[in-house]
């Protein structure tokens, strides 16, 4: 890790542990320069080739406009010749739209900042380095300060832009992205994550043709349907070789990540809010702060991509609120969820007896989810009205804690702070608390409209009541949900002027709220959500260490979304569970001990009544806790690799995981479908010491080997990965659709 500056070529570059990155000043622009695999020279501008013809304005300023269309800027703006989609677009109070960024200053220095109110990677010191370059536009007076940060061990670089108005007048921002990469096309492809509800985050590859390539979420959060993270590969690009430029946006509101391919062939790659929707109201002296990017480079395929996403979100962005949360490092309880048990139609007495059933089969904690509170009794009410129903939960919810902590489990809750029913007490008494267009009817989703967080008395009022349930019995996990995206864009609070600034405003009130959270209960496991998996993105890892991962808890559909999942986020940060069959999303029918093992790639939990599931299933659930705890630690800091892949071949799922001391790796198969007469998989596993022994064992009789005298089979590194091994998928204990098995490898 290493950020240099040299002065007389006034050439700035930043070296991760694989990979380097350059920009240049080059008449007062600063422009980008290099990005990929480490190179050992400092002074390489001629990677640019701004002079190959006489378009530099120095050289030829009747040409300017040919070099502003075509030069690689590293922070674009719009309105002065640049035609391609640029990072920053102002309108100044006359209407004027042009915006021209000059350097000014840079310094470098050890540590990296926060973000003020918004979620940012962290570090000391000690293993991270910042490096700020200051742009001005000396028309207007507006300064943007580029940052870029990098952390010891890790090939990611983390950028940022906050801008301040040091001039006269007010300037609005109408466009505030936060990086841009203009790098020549090699035939790239583009992959990003798509779905919907309950199948969100499905892993998406195309070309890149001429022209704009996006993905974006203009619902007020980052959404099934998009997700904010994109790579660009090599046609031949595969987990284990080719190049891949990979960019995480770490925001949970509206956003916009694109691939623009020019007329000279080259790639525009830009992150930041989206523009759609959005204006920032700049007045003299204040000051706007945009979300960080991370950009990752592997010239070593996908899987060093994900592993730096994973070391990167792991060490200096999770818990990030309070670093000192307990379940930050550690594993976290297995709980069971009472919703697909019980929905709606639960009392203390229902709850009491699940917790009973489920505290003699391992399971640590007991969650209550919705339907708790007010007159709530079908999702048609009562959001906003957070006091416990007593005639639901008899005695109230301290005895109905303290008989759960009795049977030996801890307690948790589901709130859904950001929303207001039409049919509550609260929509009754203030109704312009609701996000609306005045004299417009709004739009029902879920039959509840959205509170409007940019009002703070709206935060303070909800996280009151919030706070007085959390502080009102031991309650130790908050399952925070939010239902439906925002439409009718209107606060009845700002100004005319101000009415584009909602959707951030609005997204900076959540943030405050859960860091309120964070800072009054600092034991409590808090995990996101967003009507399964919506608002699963690196902004809300910052307040809390897991999110549920999707509302479909098939095996099978699980496969798929935790492949997409996993490509960029770590294992422990995904809510998996376990749930009853036929499934109520899409009714199918999988072995109960198939779903323990998907459901391990992940937090680890039940989602079904256990006082009435079949006992057969109910005997395995005492194994699955043991086998959560044996292979949790390894699950939650290991390197993760991908060794075959459903979603491609649809006949079988692989994945390996590694501990960092390369001592220990689990292997998890799925034999989705049943195939006659075919020979035996190869699984070539990866991430091991070439060099040493492993002892392979497997919990079923599923491997094709010759075992040794002592009946263990000993093979060393470089065997397991060059050679392989065999899944006898017609074995007995694989006979049958959707089977499963865990071999684990470790090290003599």
């Amino acid at each position: 890790m290493g950020i240099s500056y040299l002065e007389k070529e006034q050439i700035f570059k930043i070296d991760t542990m694989n990979s380097s990155y350059a920009c240049a000043i080059v008449e007062d622009f600063l422009m980008h320069v290099y990005y990929g695999r480490k190179i050992s020279d400092d002074d390489i501008r001629y990677c640019m080739r701004i002079y190959e013809n006489p378009f530099t304005p120095a050289l030829n300023n009747r040409d300017r406009g040919v070099f502003l269309d075509s030069a690689p800027f590293e922070y674009p703006t719009e309105g002065v010749g640049d035609y391609r989609n640029g990072c920053l677009r102002i309108r100044t109070m006359e209407g004027h739209e042009g915006c021209s960024l000059s350097y000014v200053d840079h310094r470098i220095y050890k540590g990296k900042p926060k973000l003020e109110g918004l979620p940012s990677t962290y570090g000391s010191e000690e293993d991270s380095e910042t490096l700020e370059i200051v742009l001005k536009d000396a028309l207007t007076g507006l300064v943007a300060k580029l940052s870029y940060s990098v952390f010891d061990g890790i090939d990611a670089i983390i950028r940022s832009v906050s801008l301040v108005n040091e001039g006269d007048n007010t300037i609005f921002l109408d466009t505030v992205l936060s990086s841009c990469l203009d790098i020549d096309n090699k035939d790239y492809e583009l992959i990003t994550l798509h779905g919907g509800w309950a199948r969100e985050r499905h892993i998406d590859r195309v070309p890149i043709g001429y022209g704009v390539h996006e993905v974006s979420s203009v619902r007020g959060e980052s959404s099934h349907q998009m997700h904010p993270f994109m790579a660009l590969v090599d046609q031949n690009t595969t987990y284990t070789d080719g190049n891949v430029y990979g960019f995480s946006f770490v925001y949970s509101g509206n956003f916009l990540s694109s691939v623009e391919r020019s007329q000279q062939n080259t790639l525009r790659c830009i992150c930041g809010i989206n523009p759609k929707g959005f204006s920032w109201k700049l007045n003299k002296a204040e000051s706007f702060n945009a979300p960080e990017v991370v950009m990752v480079y592997s010239s070593c395929g996908l899987d060093e991509m994900t592993h730096s996403f994973h070391d990167l979100f792991r060490d200096h962005l999770i818990c990030g609120a309070n670093r000192s949360n307990k379940y930050k490092d550690s594993s976290r309880p297995i709980l069971i969820n009472n919703w697909e048990a019980t929905y709606f139609d639960f009392d203390t007495d229902k709850l009491i007896a699940i917790a009973k059933e489920a505290a003699k089969n391992g399971i640590e904690m007991l969650v209550m989810d919705d339907g708790w509170f007010g007159n709530r009794s079908s999702d048609n009410m009562a959001l906003g009205d957070w006091f416990v129903n007593e005639d639901k939960i008899k005695g109230g919810l301290k005895y109905l804690v303290d008989e759960v902590n009795k049977c030996g489990l801890k307690f948790g809750i589901w709130v859904e702070p950001e929303m207001i029913s039409p049919d509550s007490d609260l929509y009754r008494e203030h109704p312009d608390w609701a996000i609306a267009i005045p004299g417009r009817e709004a739009t029902l989703l879920r039959n509840q409209y959205v509170l409007d967080f940019s009002r703070k008395e709206i935060v303070d009022e909800i996280y009151s009541r919030i706070k007085r349930i959390l502080q009102s019995a031991n309650i130790e996990y908050v399952k925070w949900d939010m239902n439906r995206g925002l439409t009718d864009i209107g606060s009845y609070a700002l100004k005319n002027d101000t009415q584009g600034e909602l959707f951030h405003r609005y997204m900076l009130g959540v943030y405050e709220m859960q860091q309120r959270l964070a800072d009054d209960f600092p034991g409590i496991l808090l995990e996101n959500c967003s009507g399964g998996g919506a608002r699963f993105d690196p902004g809300m890892f910052y307040y809390s260490p897991q999110i549920w991962c999707s509302d479909d808890t098939d095996a099978i559909e699980r496969l798929i979304i935790q492949e997409g999942t996993s490509l960029v986020y770590p294992l422990a940060t995904m809510g998996a569970h376990v749930s009853d069959c036929p499934n109520h999303t899409v009714g199918r029918v999988t072995p109960f001990e198939t779903r323990g093992y998907v459901a391990l790639a992940g937090t680890f939990g039940y989602e079904l009544d256990i006082t009435k599931i079949p006992e057969d299933d109910r005997n395995m659930i005492l194994d699955q806790t043991k086998m959560y705890h044996k292979y949790n630690d390894l699950v939650r800091n290991g390197d993760y690799y991908r060794i075959t892949s459903y979603r491609e071949n649809h006949l079988n799922d692989c994945t390996q995981i590694v501990s960092k001391d390369k001592s220990r790796s689990v292997v998890t198969y799925i034999k989705v479908l049943s195939r006659p007469n075919c020979r035996s998989v190869n699984i070539k596993l990866r991430g091991l010491d070439s060099n040493k022994v492993y002892k392979v064992l497997c919990d079923k009789n599923i491997l094709s080997v010759n075992k040794t005298e002592e009946d263990m089979l000993l093979l060393h590194g470089d065997t397991l990965m060059n050679a392989g091994l065999f899944i006898n998928e017609s074995s007995p204990d694989l006979y049958g659709d959707f089977k499963g098995a865990l071999i684990e490898l470790v090290q003599l």
